[in-house]
Parts: structure tokens; C-alpha cells; sequence
């Protein structure tokens, strides 16, 4: 009897415990009893609102939570669109809340996008946050959402930000890449999965010193584990070649695993006609003038890979692994120039002409991998990352330049040739540490450091036929080996009051470089430590007014290209030179802000640059020569007035509008002019208006009809003419937004082309640019497997990418 005793305890005993594992249910219904699918619902314990656990909603609005202790529970309930619902229970057995009605944010309608709207701004105290996320950008690439962000021109190839060349990220992580291949990366990176894109004028001590603005682009993200996929394309047709773009992405979510594939391919010919105008002077007086037309076609296949694979070891641990590759195949990689130059006499008579060729080959391969490891403390929102990265780039080059020359009558007198082989290898190693702290509801405190090793090897050979045989030429060519080791940290402090915000920080870096020129046995070294302070103050009076203040420093280096001594000749009569003494560029930004009723913003800033590296154009007048130098100018002071709005003019009609007032002024030394110190300055107009339009009952057809417009603007000593053009895109979204195909027109009337003028003291140079800016566009997206999981996409941040190949504006 006791023994059936002991074991009926124990069986009753093993129930007992058993069924303390309960399970919490529940549905979630909008205020038309409709239900809420996929919206999410997350479970904190009451007592010290740790996090317990997270799902999403079916389609029929119902959750559940399984194994469950008896404890006393808050669930939160969330969606886009809708106010968030917070319940306390106390569960002592298997339950159901019962229905939970979400109410819609009716007042913060402007805040919300949905399938098929407009894009909407929304400034913050450090930022202007531009939201995309299934709007009428969202099949577009994320070069062209960068087309219509408030603040930013694309436009020649370069992405400007203030007149300035920005930095950009992707999920606060930086794209270590060169500008031309952030924006081949860019190009062929669907919109489809960005929610909004952040322009940050003065970025905070978090961010890298180096660069100017940051325009950081947040993807969407949703705690719904699955698959999904998408395929994506598009296609231009300029008016010589077309360009296409394919790509497909993946990504994978299971409990503790997060995987993500983007690859893409972009085949295009690109075609551009300059003419240039040279006047050499001798003495205030033009002793002879070159006119030369250029015709280059330039093809490329580059294909780019993004992986990213997380894994959570636990609630407060995760790793996380990211490789991003692009490549550029020699044999779809090429550029071929044939110019004519006519030589004609003071008297502007022919005198001679010269004709070159010059056909190019070119294999880039750019892999970057980073390990990153993230460690959650018991405090809510405090945290350890640390990351681990390196960069492996090996890029190279071949040219093959001919030049025949000839008398007015089309008789050759002399023929010449030369080629040259360029290659650069890069090793960059880089550690970080940064910590997170919420000291409290209304405050945060945040710190880290950083290492970073650098190591290039620049191979110039260039050779000479002589007789017909192939030679070394030993006065141009070299070796330089180039080694830059930084080591930075930097802390941050931010309060919230009831009217005011307060952002400060500093961050100090400390640099070491070498370079070492092999054929000349030149070395030049050089240290230097840097402080980069930030301040921001944000007052807000009432709802409807907004005062803000923003003060940072920030540093440019030289690209590494930009350091090398190398004479890389274009032609027979033009070089690309650099300096291994270039002095990193620092500038000092002070912004000062107002908003009205929160669209309606004016912004007046002030910047100071030091020592701008840039690649100016001399005329070497006795010996006739084009020199493309890169060199430091003195310094260059830019200020101005901004003004931005949306305005909704009808019920399915939006408009944005921003337009800068400003003035550019540069002071720079006369390389060919006895080193004179010159200047050159002007006031300029920047304006951008876009109509967002929407059509049918389910506003699924949409319209974009967007013009710029840019007056004359300098930069250093070269003065941009006015160009302005008018931008049309027709978006339709199918199957439920499983499916959307575009079409469009750039540049409509053909009015983005240039010219560029130099003249002063003995300089006289014009250029006329003439591009494939109109085009007839056609993309497609198509979204497959669960079309409301979003992506992990993340990519690295490191600095010292960005800096591997040089700015040209005449590229």
C-alpha cells in the first residue's frame, strides 16, 4: 500500500510539474473586427521586463505562445500604421486574452507608407529621414531612391550631398567600396527592401571621421521566420547603347539563424563625346590653340555578391559573418578613346593635327569579409559589438595609346606609341569595439575604439618602341609602396528634455603613414593626431516648431591613387600625376535650423575646408601639356540657405520641393603660374521638384515627374555651367504587390549635359561634355515565397575602402 502510495505521489507530482508549462493565445483585430496579419507581438516579464519571447500573427490574426511558466507577463502588440497595445496578464494556466482591436494612428498618417504612396520626410534632431518602404521608388534600383532624396544630386557619375561627396552606409554599416563601385553596387541593389534612406549632414562621433555627409540606408526588417526571394532587372536605352541590370535575392529566417544572398550582374556600354578647347599663352598673348574631340566607349560587366549570415548562440549572444565581392572580368572590362586634335597658329590657322587611340583593358576584384559578434547585457538596450574585417583589392590595368601626326593636308610626318601596365593591391585590416549604455529612459551613453592597417603596392611600368621594338621606360615607371596605421576612439552622450535634445561627443584619431617611391628611393613619412568634436541641440517650443543647431569636424584623406608620384599618360600630351605628400582635408560644419508644423524646413550652414585634395587641370604652356595633378588647394568656404517642404496639393497628388542658395568660394596655388594664390568663387542655385501621383481605386498606378535644376557652380578652379533636366517614371504593381513593372524617361528635353571652364592668369581651358543622359528606362520586381519577411542586408564599416580609387570629375 505504500508503495502504490509513493508512486501515485510521483505520477501526481510529475503532472503537477508538467502542466506548469502553459500556453498564452490571442487574436489581433483592426477596429473594423478585420484581422491584423503578420503583426507582432512580443512578451516581456512584468517584473523585470526582460524579454521572454516574439512572434507574428497569422492570417487570421491569431498568436500563440507555448511552454510558459506561471508568471506575471506584459504582451506588446505592434504594426505599421497602428498604435501599439501593451496588456498585463498574470498566467496561472493555459489562456487566451481574447481579442485585441489595434486603433489606427489616424493623426500620423504623413509617418506611414503603404503600398503604392508617396515617400515622406521626417526630420530628426541629427537627420532627415527619407521613408520608402513600398512607395512609388520602391521598384525602382537604390541609386535612383538616392535621385530623389532630399538633399542629394546624382548626377555625372558623382553623389553630392552640400556640394560634398557623402559617405554611404547601409544599416548604420559602411559600403567600403570606391565611389564608382558604391554606385555600381547601388545601380544593381533593388529598392524593393529599402525602408527609408537617412541624410545626415553632420554625422555624430558614432561614424567615421572620414567623409563628409553619411547617407545611411535602412532596410526593412520583421521577426517572421521563412523564406523569400525576388528577381529584379532593368533596362536603358541611351542614345548609342543599352544598359541592363539582373540580379536575385534570398534570404532565409529560422529561430536562430538569419541568411541572406543579393547577387547581381550589370552588362552595359556607356557612351560619352567631348570636346575640348585649349588656348596656350605666352605672355597675356594666345600663341597657339588646340581643339580636340573625343569619342569614348566604355563596356563593363561587373558582378557583385552580398552574403550575410547571423546566428544567435543565445538571448544575449550572436554572431555574425559578411562577405561582399565584386569583379570586373578583363574581358568584358574595356574602354576604347579616338581623338582628333587640330593645332592652329596665333593667327587661328591650321598648322597640324594629331590623331590617338587608345584602347583599354582593365580587372578589378574587391572581396571584404567581416566577423561580428554582439553581446546583450541584463539592461535593456546595453550592449558589446566587436567586428573583425579585411579587404582584399587587386586591381589592374592596360592601355595601348597610338598617335599618328600629320600636316593640314592629311600627310604623316611621325607616328608614336607607348603602352602601360598599372596594377594596385590593397590589404586592409581593421578591429572595433563599440559600447552602447541607456543610463536611463531620457539618456545614452556610448563609446568605442578602433585599429585599422593598412598596406598598398602601386606597379606603374610604361613602355616605348624604339624601332619598332618594345622598351622599358624607365623615367616612367615605378613602384610605390604605401603603409597608413590608425588608431581611433571616440564617446557620446545624449539627453532628452521635455522641449530640448542634447547629442555631443568627440572621437581622436592618431595616424601614421609611409610611402616609399622604389625608382627614386623616396620615402615620406608622417604622423599626426586629430580631435573631431560634434554638438547638437534640438528645441522644440510646441508641435509645430522646431529650432535645431549642429556643429562637427570632419576629415577627407587622399585616396591612395591620389598619393602616388606616377605619371600616367593618358596620351602624348597628357598626364595623371599624383603626391605622397597630400595633406588630409579637414572641415569644420556648423548648421542652424527651423521647422514649421514639420514640413516646412530652413536651414542655413556654414563650412570651412582646410587644405581640399582635388585633381586640377594645368597647361604647361612651353612644352604644350595637359597635367592632371592632384594636389591640396588652400582652402574652400561654403555657405548657404536651404529650403525643403512636402505639400499635399490634392488627394492623390504630392509634391516635394527643396532648393540651396549658396555660396562656393576656393583658393588655390597656380602650379603653372609662379605659385600664385587665385581664387574663385561664386553664388549658386540648386533646386529639385517632385510630383508624386497616384491612380486607380486601389492607387496602384503611380507617376513621378521630377526637375532639376543647377546654376553655374565652381569647383576649385573650374566653373560647371548650367544644366537642369526633367525626369518622368510610371510604376503598375500586380498580383497584389507580388509583381510590379516600371517605365520611364530620363533627362526628357536632353539638357544634363555641361561644360567646364578654367581660365585664369595663363590658363584657358574649356571642356564640353555631351553623355547618354536620356534614356528610355523599364524595370521589373518579383517577389516569391513570403513576400512580408524582410532581409537581414547589412554591409562593413570601415573607413579606409572608401579611399581606393580617386575623384575625377571629368570621368
Amino acid at each position: 500500500m505504500l508503495k502504490r502510495l509513493i508512486i501515485c505521489c510521483i505520477y501526481a507530482f510529475s503532472l503537477l510539474s508538467f502542466s506548469q508549462n502553459f500556453i498564452l493565445t490571442g487574436s489581433v483585430l483592426d477596429e473594423s473586427h478585420a484581422p491584423i496579419a503578420f503583426s507582432n507581438v512580443v512578451l516581456y516579464s512584468t517584473t523585470d521586463f526582460t524579454f521572454i519571447g516574439g512572434c507574428t500573427t497569422n492570417e487570421e490574426g491569431v498568436f500563440e505562445f507555448k511552454n510558459l511558466k506561471p508568471l506575471d507577463y506584459t504582451i506588446i502588440i505592434s504594426y505599421l500604421g497602428f498604435e501599439d497595445s501593451k496588456i498585463a496578464i498574470k498566467l496561472d494556466k493555459t489562456m487566451s486574452v481574447g481579442v485585441i482591436t489595434l486603433k489606427e494612428k489616424i493623426e500620423n498618417l504623413n509617418d506611414v507608407t503603404v503600398i503604392a504612396k508617396r515617400p515622406t520626410v521626417k526630420r530628426l534632431v541629427d537627420r532627415l529621414v527619407f521613408n520608402v518602404e513600398n512607395s512609388t521608388l520602391s521598384n525602382n534600383n537604390a541609386l535612383d531612391v538616392l535621385k530623389h532624396t532630399p538633399g542629394v544630386l546624382v548626377h555625372d557619375g558623382t553623389i553630392t550631398v552640400k556640394n560634398g561627396e557623402p559617405t554611404v552606409y547601409i544599416n548604420d554599416r559602411k559600403v567600403h567600396l570606391s565611389s564608382t563601385e558604391v554606385q555600381q553596387l547601388l545601380e544593381g541593389t533593388t529598392a524593393s527592401n529599402i525602408k527609408s534612406i537617412e541624410v545626415i549632414t553632420n554625422p555624430p562621433a558614432k561614424y567615421e571621421a572620414e567623409g563628409g555627409s553619411v547617407l545611411n540606408i535602412v532596410t526593412s526588417k520583421n521577426i517572421i521566420a521563412g523564406y523569400n526571394g525576388s528577381v529584379y532587372g532593368n533596362y536603358k536605352q541611351g542614345s548609342e547603347y543599352p544598359k541592363y541590370s539582373f540580379g536575385t535575392s534570398h534570404f532565409f529566417k529560422s529561430e536562430k539563424l538569419n541568411a541572406y544572398l543579393n547577387y547581381n550582374v550589370s552588362p552595359r556600354k556607356d557612351y560619352r563625346h567631348n570636346n575640348e578647347f585649349i588656348n596656350f599663352i605666352e605672355n597675356d598673348l594666345t600663341v597657339s590653340s588646340w581643339e580636340t574631340d573625343y569619342k569614348r566607349t566604355s563596356e563593363s560587366f561587373n558582378h557583385n555578391l552580398n552574403a550575410n549570415i547571423d546566428y544567435e548562440l543565445n538571448d544575449k549572444n550572436s554572431l555574425g559573418f559578411s562577405a561582399s565581392i565584386l569583379a570586373a572580368p578583363r574581358e568584358r572590362t574595356k574602354t576604347s578613346t579616338n581623338s582628333l586634335t587640330e593645332v592652329y597658329s596665333s593667327s587661328h590657322v591650321l598648322d597640324s593635327m594629331f590623331q590617338t587611340t587608345n584602347k583599354s583593358v582593365y580587372e578589378t576584384l574587391n572581396m571584404a569579409f567581416t566577423l561580428d559578434y554582439v553581446h546583450k547585457f541584463n539592461k535593456e538596450g546595453e550592449q558589446l559589438l566587436v567586428s573583425a574585417h579585411h579587404t582584399n583589392y587587386d586591381a589592374s590595368n592596360f592601355q595601348d595609346v597610338k598617335t599618328g601626326y600629320f600636316f593640314p593636308n592629311n600627310i604623316a610626318f611621325r607616328n608614336n606609341n607607348f603602352q602601360t601596365y598599372s596594377s594596385q593591391i590593397i590589404q586592409l585590416y581593421t578591429g572595433q569595439l563599440d559600447y552602447e549604455l541607456p543610463i536611463n529612459e531620457t539618456s545614452q551613453f556610448e563609446a568605442g575604439a578602433k585599429v585599422s592597417v593598412i598596406n598598398s603596392k602601386s606597379l606603374l611600368t610604361q613602355y616605348i618602341f624604339e624601332e619598332d621594338e618594345k622598351v622599358i621606360d624607365s623615367q616612367n615607371s615605378d613602384t610605390f609602396l604605401y603603409d597608413e596605421t590608425n588608431y581611433a576612439a571616440y564617446a557620446s552622450y545624449s539627453k532628452d528634455w521635455e522641449h530640448w535634445s542634447l547629442k555631443t561627443g568627440v572621437r581622436a584619431e592618431f595616424t601614421d603613414i609611409k610611402g616609399n617611391s622604389l625608382s627614386t628611393n623616396t620615402i615620406n613619412s608622417k604622423e599626426y593626431i586629430k580631435l573631431f568634436p560634434s554638438l547638437y541641440i534640438l528645441n522644440k517650443p510646441n508641435e509645430n516648431n522646431e529650432f535645431y543647431f549642429n556643429y562637427n569636424r570632419r576629415i577627407d584623406r587622399p585616396r591612395y591613387s591620389e598619393l602616388n608620384p606616377f605619371k600616367f599618360y593618358l596620351n602624348d600630351n597628357a598626364y595623371i600625376a599624383g603626391d605622397p605628400n597630400l595633406k588630409p582635408q579637414i572641415d569644420d560644419n556648423f548648421t542652424l535650423g527651423y521647422t514649421f508644423n514639420k514640413d516646412y524646413t530652413f536651414e542655413i550652414y556654414y563650412r570651412n575646408e582646410n587644405n581640399p585634395t582635388l585633381q586640377i587641370t594645368f597647361q604647361d604652356n612651353e612644352e604644350n601639356i595637359l597635367k592632371l595633378i592632384n594636389t591640396n588647394i588652400d582652402k574652400s568656404i561654403s555657405y548657404g540657405l536651404d529650403f525643403t517642404t512636402y505639400t499635399k496639393l490634392a488627394n492623390r497628388w504630392n509634391l516635394y520641393f527643396i532648393s540651396s542658395l549658396f555660396y562656393y568660394e576656393n583658393q588655390f596655388y597656380a602650379l603653372e603660374s609662379n605659385n600664385e594664390l587665385t581664387e574663385n568663387n561664386k553664388w549658386s542655385v540648386y533646386g529639385n521638384i517632385i510630383n508624386y501621383f497616384s491612380f486607380l481605386k486601389d492607387e496602384s498606378l503611380t507617376l513621378d515627374v521630377s526637375y532639376l535644376y543647377i546654376s553655374p557652380i565652381v569647383d576649385g578652379p573650374t566653373t560647371a555651367s548650367t544644366r537642369h533636366g526633367l525626369d518622368l517614371n510610371l510604376r503598375k504593381s500586380l498580383w497584389k504587390d507580388k509583381a510590379s513593372i516600371s517605365m520611364g524617361v530620363t533627362d526628357v528635353f536632353n539638357n544634363q549635359n555641361f561644360n567646364l571652364t578654367t581660365k585664369y592668369l595663363n590658363q584657358d581651358v574649356f571642356f564640353k561634355s555631351r553623355m547618354e543622359n536620356r534614356m528610355f528606362t523599364f524595370g521589373f520586381n518579383y517577389k516569391f515565397g513570403n513576400s512580408n519577411l524582410k532581409n537581414n542586408q547589412k554591409e562593413i564599416n570601415l573607413e579606409e575602402r572608401d579611399r581606393l580609387i580617386s575623384k575625377n570629375l571629368l570621368d
